[in-house]
């Protein structure tokens, strides 16, 4: 079994190899681009079977119905609608399409959900005294409850950083780590993250690795270990606030959370994300990215479409009138 981190380095020659399809073949005019970035999805994708069992995604019948909206006579910005509607066919929020001009994404992940967060409300508990440390902030509630928000995992967080936050927050009888909009970025910062959260070595889900063009030729499950780290860890109790817009790097966050001991979670089922994505492009020169490696909880289950909490809690109308957060309230009343 290897390391979190020691498989992303891995990925990375992976992908060089995996990332050569020859779009040479296809000529650069509207049909030529659609079949390309068809077949470029069809060897490369990597939850055709999950998505077909989940709502019945025939990648074979989209392209028939796609195929009959190109022709020649398009412009750039009509063929740009027709992939970029094709791609949403896989409902994934890392399938992109980028050209100069747009860049082609589905959203529905997040925005057909209720948000389940509120900056307004959010400042109240943080106030305009809270410490900043690598994008965390944090400081201590009026209960003594320990608070850390995360708002992404697109930079780095230093070790320093992590042992000042949580000396700082040492005295408290319990921690709210809140993800809440927290859109992903980088593995080995939710790693690390993570990582003080556990005091041995913790199998917390499995990757595996596309090898051949089949929609089902993949690796064998490779073991993806949470270790703890060497600096300050909490041994008290935690509870990780989600919601929709969870997404990517901060979905596997909560994966790895659940894994480690004294840890719920509270809030919104989160948006999933649980492919490794990868890019290939167009012969107009328009990038796409899409999903290639999938990745599993411990139990071989698939997040893509997100985790449930352990506790279901939303916000309500009645919430913003009182000024509270009930996310935030229910998760200090299971630390008390």
């Amino acid at each position: 079994m290897k390391k979190i981190t020691s498989l992303l380095l891995m990925l990375v020659s992976v992908f060089v190899a995996m990332s050569c399809v020859d779009v040479d073949e296809y000529s650069d005019d509207p049909k030529g681009n659609f079949e390309a970035l068809w077949k470029i999805v069809d060897e490369r994708y990597c939850f055709f079977s999950y998505k077909n069992e989940e709502y019945g995604l025939d990648w074979n019948e989209v392209r028939a119905r796609y195929s009959r909206q190109v022709d020649d006579g398009m412009t750039e910005d009509q063929l740009f609608e027709v992939l970029g509607n094709m791609l949403g066919e896989l409902r994934d929020g890392h399938v992109n399409l980028y050209s100069p001009f747009d860049n082609a994404r589905y959203w529905s992940w997040k925005e057909d959900y209720p948000a389940n967060f509120s900056d307004s409300l959010l400042r109240r508990y943080l106030g305009t005294d809270y410490r900043i440390a690598s994008g965390l902030q944090y400081r201590k509630l009026d209960d003594n409850v320990g608070y850390i928000y995360c708002p992404s995992f697109s930079n780095g967080i230093g070790d320093g950083n992590l042992d000042e936050a949580l000396l700082y927050l040492a005295p408290c009888v319990g921690l709210i780590v809140d993800v809440r909009g927290n859109g992903g970025g980088m593995l080995t910062t939710a790693e690390k993250l993570a990582g003080r959260f556990t005091d041995e070595a913790v199998t917390v889900g499995y990757i595996c690795h596309k090898t051949g063009p089949g929609h089902d030729e993949f690796s064998q499950p490779e073991a993806q270990v949470l270790k703890p780290s060497a600096g300050i860890r909490w041994h008290k109790k935690v509870v990780v606030l989600t919601n929709r817009e969870v997404f990517s790097a901060a979905n596997e966050f909560v994966k790895y959370m659940k894994c480690c001991p004294n840890v719920t979670v509270v809030g919104d089922r989160t948006g999933g994300g649980a492919g490794m994505p990868m890019s290939a492009e167009l012969p107009n020169g328009w990038a796409v990215r899409f999903s290639a490696c999938p990745m599993y909880d411990k139990d071989m289950q698939c997040t893509e479409f997100g985790i449930e909490p352990d506790y279901a809690v939303s916000l309500t109308d009645d919430d913003f009138r009182r000024g509270e957060d009930t996310i935030i309230e229910f998760a200090r009343k299971l630390l008390n």
